[in-house]
């Protein structure tokens, strides 16, 4: 025997209930305890009187004589009749009559009743639970303590396809693959053993009989129990919600993709970005390829030909003998293929189901597929600005599921998100490498051999900058053996970083052959400078972010003659002078403001260098990197270059090696030269009187110096030079004369005087006396030209020394 508890929601319960016996001519015959509790009747006053004198109020008669008809019809009734409380109220009660025959075929009438509002209550009670089997959406599983189904809804025959018939004493999970069975018979013993409901959790759900569909389901669960606590089972909901699913999937891989697509402006990496999207979110394999001259940051074609370059790869699957190329390899989809006939009309494909033997149809077998069990493919144009910039090739392997038209949907938007930020940063890489080629341009190829210095020049470009920075450096060959030495940084970084700095170079290169001091340079530099701000001011050309133009310079002019360099700086860090017996000091210029701001003077200071001594210029990047404070930089700068001795591309290296890191922050230009002197044999200098005989004493001179050094086919052109140069002088000038011959890679002739007046070319009338000395000068000489200082000028020329 079995005993079961009655649920106190139950209004015809044992002790809930109301019940009385009416014979077939409806006299009381029973009556029971609750009854007289509800209705206020005594047995007494109520057993052997007819129910409708006693209960049933006159109004009320009609319809419960209706009642006893239709008892009487269909052998039992059940409704709700208004009856009469012993006070003389009416109750109105839910009736449930049935019919009784007793062995002598006399009929009686047993009589069930309750307050009609529980009655209604429990009957919307049972309407909703035979809505939940019957007519809800939402998929509804009983399973009994024995870990089978007792029960199942419309719903499930729906989600299934079987009907709810065959499903009672099924084992739980049955119907799923074996995976997902298991997590199903975990969750509803878990359920059962802990009595905790499990609420909307999501799970992958495959039938045994389609293992190919993965839906996702959202499932509840919770324990049945009887009114004494026993274990009746458990009873799950199931809503499919594969759709709902899909949907936040996607929109997760899309804000996924806005964070992590387009996070650099480096082409390859924006790729790697968008594959990294991809798998294994949407597909099991993924390969981007784009256009040669997109991967180099040129314009694309409007009409893609020949190969791509595969410049990401990701996928799931163990790598096998048919891969496709790796990453950075030229890749050439055979025509007819997915992948050409996107590339060529720039649309979209979507293949849902791919023949056993698709790959077969490729020249190289594999070579477009990372997994010969991909079963599923989507293929679609990496487009932005109306030209096709590349192609990108998903597939699935492990995922059962095919691909459909909302993952296309998906992977266009995917791909046209990065399409544009691989552009932008084709774009950006045309820039850079524009402004790179502008910088390398207008920076010194090489360094020409000087016999005055031996120079080392180092430049290094930031790794982390925006485009190019202004930094350059110069070595410009003077008259009279000098060499000029040259580092400036122009303000900022890009195209207009590296078209001012090529200006400001040119500009210098101008103002040396001028054999300007100095100060006198870096003077006319800044008129350049705020000259060409003022320009742009009045275009309204200032770049975003950027100023108008400003630099920092340093000049200095050294000759090995006199050993003497000069120089000035304008904003500029000072340079490292190292002597020979390796004491490394700043050389101590006045500190003149940068290029460009104006107001305040600019000086030369000078100082005498011992033969092997090192002059060291710099920009400010090699000493201001953020890990660095600038004392620290500079007394690391003094350390490198104690050593003046050691050849110059070590000294170099090691000073990039103490002060310059793995990616530096800046553009960074460094200079370090050697002195040399010119033996004293190699200058010969005189000092001539002002008078007629000048100009034959200065051929004298010269003649004999010439022999003396062997250059005597040199004779004739020198005495000519020597002579105009020395005429003019005592023509239009006033004071000594100096006449001084440098012997090194050329011969130089100096004339020297105390006048300001420069001598100058012109073509002479057949009816002038004169004016044809300096264009035969001219005819006789590679170079000439005239240097001012402050005590009047000199003009020189120079001459091959293996003659004309």
């Amino acid at each position: 025997m079995t005993v079961l508890s009655e649920s106190p929601d139950d209004p015809f319960a044992l002790h809930r209930a109301a019940s009385a016996v009416l014979d077939d001519r409806g006299t009381v015959v029973g009556w029971s305890r609750r009854a007289e509790e509800l209705l206020g009747h005594p047995g007494s006053e109520v057993i052997g009187r007819p129910a409708f004198e006693v209960l049933i109020d006159p109004g009320y008669l009609p319809a419960a004589k209706d009642a006893a008809a239709m008892c009487r019809r269909d052998g039992g009734w059940f409704g709700v009749l208004a009856v009469r409380h012993r006070s003389g109220r009416l109750v109105e009660m839910g009736f449930r009559a049935r019919e009784l025959l007793r062995g002598d075929q006399v009929r009686e009438w047993f009589l069930v009743g309750a307050p009609a509002a529980e009655v209604l209550e429990w009957q919307r009670d049972r309407a909703v639970l035979d809505g939940l089997f019957r007519r809800c959406p939402v998929g509804l599983v009983v399973h009994s303590p024995e870990m089978t189904i007792l029960r199942v809804n419309r719903a499930i025959e729906q989600f299934t396809g079987m009907p709810a018939a065959s499903f009672p004493g099924m084992p739980t999970g049955d119907l799923l693959v074996a995976e997902d069975a298991r997590r199903s018979v975990e969750r509803v013993r878990q359920v059962m053993e802990s009595g905790k409901s499990l609420v909307a959790s999501e799970q992958y759900v495959r039938l045994e009989r389609d293992p190919t569909r993965v839906r996702a389901a959202s499932v509840s669960a919770f324990l049945l129990q009887d009114p004494a606590g026993r274990v009746l089972g458990v009873a799950e909901t199931v809503e499919d919600v594969t759709e709902r699913h899909r949907a936040r999937r996607r929109l997760a891989i899309l804000d996924q993709a806005g964070a992590r697509i387009g996070s650099t402006l480096d082409v390859r990496q924006t790729a790697r970005e968008l594959a990294d999207v991809m798998v294994p979110h949407l597909a099991d394999h993924v390969t981007v390829d784009l256009s040669q001259p997109v991967t180099r940051g040129e314009e694309p074609a409007q009409a893609l030909a020949g190969p791509v370059v595969r410049v990401a790869v990701r996928g799931l699957a163990v790598r096998q003998p048919d891969l496709p190329p790796p990453e950075g390899e030229p890749v050439h989809p055979a025509p007819g293929t997915p992948q050409a006939r996107c590339l060529a009309d720039g649309r979209p494909l979507l293949e849902p189901v791919l023949s056993p033997d698709w790959f077969l149809a490729e020249p190289r077998r594999g070579e477009q597929a990372p997994d010969l069990s991909a079963h599923s493919l989507i293929v679609v144009p990496l487009a932005a600005r109306g030209l096709v910039l590349g192609v990108m090739s998903l597939w699935r392997s492990r995922h059962p599921e095919p691909f459909e038209a909302d993952d296309l949907t998906l992977a266009q938007e995917l791909a046209s998100r990065a399409a544009v930020s691989i552009d932008n940063a084709r774009r950006f890489t045309q820039q850079q490498q524009t402004a790179s080629t502008l910088q390398r341009t207008l920076l010194p190829r090489t360094v020409p051999h000087q016999p005055a210095l031996e120079v080392a020049p180092r430049y290094l470009p930031a790794s982390t900058a925006p485009g190019p920075g202004g930094d350059w450096f110069d070595v410009i060959p003077l008259s009279g053996a000098r060499v000029a030495l040259v580092v400036g940084d122009a303000v900022g970084h890009g195209l207009h970083a590296a078209a001012t700095m090529g200006r400001l170079r040119t500009a210098v290169h101008t103002l040396a052959t001028l054999d300007l001091e100095p100060d006198e340079v870096l003077s006319r530099l800044d008129d350049l400078v705020s000259l060409l701000a003022a320009e742009q001011e009045t275009a309204d050309e200032r770049p975003a972010g950027e100023q108008i133009i400003g630099a920092t310079c340093l000049y200095a002019v050294y000759d090995p003659v006199s050993r003497r360099c000069s120089a000035a700086r304008a904003g500029h860090p000072l340079p490292v002078v190292t002597s020979p017996d390796g004491e490394a000091a700043l050389f101590d210029l006045p500190p003149g403001p940068p290029l460009g701001l104006g107001g305040l003077p600019f000086e030369t200071r000078e100082i005498e260098l011992a033969e092997g001594s090192l002059l060291t210029l710099y920009t400010n990047g090699l000493i201001g990197e953020r890990h660095l404070d600038v004392d620290t930089g500079l007394r690391r700068l003094c350390t490198a270059l104690t050593h003046p001795a050691d050849p110059l591309e070590k000294t170099c290296q090691a000073v990039v090696d103490s002060l310059v890191p793995g990616q530096p922050a800046d553009d960074i230009a460094l200079l370090i030269a050697r002195t040399r002197v010119l033996p004293p044999e190699n200058v010969a200098s005189w000092q001539l009187p002002v008078g007629p005989t000048a100009a034959a004493q200065a051929r004298t001179l010269a003649t004999t110096q010439l022999t003396l050094w062997g250059l005597e086919h040199l004779a004739f052109a020198t005495e000519l030079i020597a002579s105009e140069l020395v005429t003019n002088a005592y023509r239009y000038a006033t004071g000594p004369v100096t006449l001084r011959l440098i012997r090194e890679r050329r011969l130089v002739c100096e004339v020297a005087d105390a006048s300001h007046t420069s001598p100058h070319l012109r073509r002479a009338r057949t009816t002038d006396e004169g004016g044809r000395g300096m264009f035969l000068v001219a005819q006789v000489t590679e170079r000439w030209g005239t240097r001012y200082t402050r005590e009047g000028k000199t003009v020189w020329t120079e001459q091959s020394l293996l003659g004309s």
